[in-house]
């Protein structure tokens, strides 16, 4: 203590504090009569990460579709069971963002991610909609790939489709009929996956 003391310009207090805090960290732990002692570091725990270069590829954006699919398809399933009037208008108001969006010649990503955490969040689990704005506005395939403006189609009616998908969801929702609210989010980002799929050749 009283090394630390004077290295550190400190009071006695400040220095047992810090033991203190060491101590409740499981850093530190002191033996009555011998002394304090670092305890060894276990390595550290492995923590769940999606970076933005984990979006490199057509290919990882697959991959991250993929995880939707169970994700997105479950959550849905819980939101057509425990949803709120409150949260059916918070759903319905971001697919009139994304309708006017696609119109104002957007992309339309703000609004299609908005729409995916107000299904989240009407699941009354908050692990859902933490999850999904952890992963963000990078898991619209659009944020990284130019998906509409290279549709076949073209932007505007694969877009509409886009938001016709998300309306069979909703739809799904409002009746509570949990298992069309699975069907139709599976196919939704089933179809994102697929179209993903037919133009990686070409990515």
């Amino acid at each position: 203590e009283a090394a630390l003391m004077a290295r550190f310009d400190v009071s006695r207090t400040v220095v047992r504090e810090a033991i203190s805090r060491l101590q409740a960290a499981g850093r530190v732990e002191t033996r009555h009569g011998i002394g304090t002692f670092v305890i060894a570091q276990r390595e550290a725990e492995p923590t769940f990460r999606i970076a933005p270069e984990d979006f490199a590829t057509v290919s990882d954006v697959i991959s991250l579709l993929e995880l939707r699919i169970s994700l997105e398809s479950e959550a849905a399933s819980l939101a057509a069971q425990r949803r709120s009037e409150d949260s059916l208008a918070a759903m319905a108001a971001a697919l009139a963002a994304f309708e006017a969006a696609i119109h104002a010649d957007s992309d339309a990503v703000p609004s299609d991610f908005h729409f995916h955490v107000e299904v989240a969040r009407a699941t009354g689990n908050r692990h859902f909609a933490e999850l999904m704005t952890y992963l963000g506005t990078m898991i619209i395939p659009r944020t990284r790939l130019k998906t509409a403006a290279s549709a076949p189609e073209g932007r505007l009616p694969y877009l509409e489709r886009v938001h016709h998908e998300h309306e069979n969801i909703l739809d799904a929702i409002r009746r509570q009929d949990p298992e069309a609210a699975r069907a139709a989010m599976r196919t939704h980002l089933s179809n994102s996956r697929e179209r993903l799929r037919r133009a990686q050749p070409e990515a």
